[in-house]
């Protein structure tokens, strides 16, 4: 494994690197994670890959001075960035399919066809790549992917100023919400699962000023689905979508409707006997094969 860090304006987005393959994938973070939740996976890559997972704003070793927005394009141009200095993945002299690195002169060209492998908020991500940039994207891995269907809270608290404030003021002082919780729990309007893991994101001070700084900050990352189908029935990518089919914060009936878009042919579903952990050693063979197939 390597790690590094690479530079954006007055930050620092630190990079892990497994493998020594020609074949690039890109790896995205959950939310609360880090790159280093890939390391069982980069550890038995192979020679054919080389896997490369950031610390996203907010998270792991990253140090990010830049506010409460990270643009999807300054995400890009650090991928491209950092590929630039893989020499596995460095095209050959005089490759035809060699391009230009347009937002950054100085910077050596790029190959494009990389692969991306995102996890809950990194399936969000990698969806905004695809939409941005889908010349650069051979293939999509998404596990637990956040981002195929609508969460109104989400939206509500991210995507409207008043809706914003309102988030703050209730990460300074949820007492409402937990009212509100304890009552839709008790009356069972609420799902267990769902009632354990927000009052576990809400009931530490620290906790909730993390929340409310990392969702507004990947705030930028919104996939819009029609598009996205679009490219990909477009250029007829291959999609893996991996889901846990107890999973209560991310349901893999969302897959399905995503693929009801014109792009079963090409995007295939694996639901696993567990619940939204996904990113786990026993589950290796099953996210190996997921990438290869």
């Amino acid at each position: 494994m390597q790690t590094g860090y690479y530079p954006l304006r007055n930050s620092r987005i630190h990079y892990r690197s497994w493998g020594t393959g020609p074949r690039l994938v890109f790896a995205l973070h959950g939310y609360g994670e880090s790159a280093a939740a890939f390391t069982f996976l980069g550890e038995a890559i192979g020679n054919d890959f080389t896997l490369v997972a950031i610390d996203l704003p907010f998270h792991g070793q990253t140090e990010w001075n830049e506010g409460l927005f990270f643009d999807p394009r300054d995400l890009l141009f650090v991928l491209r960035g950092i590929q630039a200095t893989l020499p596995s993945t460095q095209p050959a002299p005089g490759d035809p399919a060699v391009m230009p690195l347009k937002t950054d002169p100085a910077v050596t060209p790029y190959l494009p066809g990389w692969w991306l492998l995102g996890y809950s908020m990194g399936g969000r991500i990698a969806l905004q790549l695809l939409q941005d940039s889908p010349q650069l994207i051979d293939k999509l891995v998404l596990v637990a992917p956040d981002g195929l269907r609508l969460n109104p809270w989400y939206w509500l608290s991210t995507q409207t100023r008043p809706g914003n404030i309102l988030f703050r003021a209730t990460m300074r002082r949820p007492g409402w919400l937990f009212l509100l919780l304890r009552i839709g729990n008790a009356l069972r309007l609420v799902n267990p699962s769902v009632y354990k893991f927000t009052v576990q994101y809400i009931d530490d001070d620290r906790v909730r000023q993390e929340l409310y700084t990392r969702w507004t900050t990947m705030r930028g990352f919104r996939p819009r689905l029609a598009v996205i189908a679009a490219i990909i029935r477009e250029k007829k990518l291959p999609v893996r979508l991996v889901y846990g089919r107890y999973d209560r914060i991310i349901r893999w009936e969302s897959a399905e409707k995503f693929r009801k878009r014109g792009i079963a042919a090409t995007c295939h579903l694996t639901l696993l006997p567990t619940g939204h952990q996904l990113l786990r050693p026993q589950y290796l063979a099953i996210l190996l094969s997921e990438l290869t197939a």
